[in-house]
This record gives structure tokens, C-alpha cells and sequence, in this order.
């Protein structure tokens, strides 16, 4: 049985396993630091009956009006817990405290647009391409830039729908269009 936990700075030090793989994104102490101190309540894990930690979620509250929203940071399980629901369990529970307290109009989140299985899974959760933004990974100098997909599932405060679209998988931005 897997529990889920809020997530402890502590913690930083037993996430190792769940961070060896070629998709999660690894960030510095301070960064991880400082979306605890900001939004504890959206970072959590999940942990085995031995106390290791099987999976873990990153996540923030952002925006203004009606792009008020949470956003999925990085969401990462262990290669050996994968397949069993853990992904959908930590998706689900940053939902629902995306919706109390922080009353959200939608959760998005950014993918590798080469990253068919975990496109393939947050479909599944629900999740449509909203716009693809050009280039959003890459190295400074745009040798092998890569494109993203923003990803959006509307909350119940989203009565209208208003965060999604249509074909958003053609609909191309900008990375800097992103954050006006």
C-alpha cells in the first residue's frame, strides 16, 4: 500500500531514485526550497509501506482573473512503481487542492511535444493540448530546441470551458507569449 505524504525539505535527500530518469526535470535545492516555502500544500509524494518514496508532485498556484490556475511542475514516480496508478493519484490530489483552497480555473502543465507516453497519459487523465509553444526546451544557444505542449483540464470554476480549445496541437506561440 502506497501513502501519500506532504513533502518535507528532508525529503530532498530520498528522491534520488525517483529522479534517475531521462524525463524527469532535476532542479537545484533552492528551487525545490522555494516552491515549499511558496505552495506546501501542492508539493506531496507518495510512499512505500518501507518509508521510500515512490513518486512525487511539484506544484504551484499562478495567474490572474480567469487564468487563475495550478500548475503541474513535475510530477515523477520510480520506474519500479510505474503502471500501477501513482501518476493518477498525485494528478488527482493536486486537482483537488487546486480547487480548495485555491478556488483555480484550471491545472496546466508543459511536456515534451516528443513525450507521446506521458501525452498519452495526461489524455487519459483528461488533459488537452491547449497551444504548442516553439521551442520551450532547448539550450541557450537554440541548438536542439524542442517544442511543448501546454496541457489544461478545466476545473469545475471553469463552468464554460474557457481554458481549453480545440486543436491546440496547431495552434503555435511563442516561449516568451507565454507568460504575458
Amino acid at each position: 500500500m502506497t501513502s501519500l505524504k506532504p513533502f518535507h525539505a528532508t525529503d530532498l535527500f530520498r528522491v534520488n531514485a525517483v529522479n534517475l530518469d531521462v524525463l524527469t526535470e532535476n532542479y537545484n535545492i533552492s528551487f525545490y526550497l522555494s516552491y515549499l516555502a511558496q505552495w506546501p500544500s501542492l508539493f506531496f509524494s507518495t510512499e512505500n509501506p518501507q518509508g521510500e518514496i515512490t513518486g512525487y508532485m511539484m506544484g504551484k498556484a499562478e495567474g490572474r482573473g480567469k487564468e487563475w490556475h495550478g500548475h503541474v511542475t513535475c510530477l515523477s514516480v520510480a520506474a519500479d512503481y510505474r503502471r500501477i496508478g501513482l501518476a493518477r493519484t498525485l494528478v488527482e490530489n493536486l486537482e483537488r487542492r487546486s480547487e480548495d483552497p485555491y478556488d483555480a480555473y484550471f491545472i496546466d502543465l508543459f511536456v515534451r511535444a516528443s513525450n507521446a507516453l506521458a501525452i498519452g497519459m495526461y489524455r487519459n487523465f483528461g488533459y488537452s493540448v491547449y497551444r504548442r509553444v516553439v521551442g520551450y526546451y532547448g539550450s541557450d544557444d537554440g541548438v536542439d530546441n524542442e517544442d511543448a505542449f501546454d496541457m489544461r483540464k478545466p476545473l469545475k470554476r471553469d463552468k464554460n470551458r474557457d481554458s481549453i480549445r480545440e486543436d491546440g496541437e496547431n495552434f503555435r506561440v511563442r516561449p516568451e507569449d507565454v507568460y504575458l
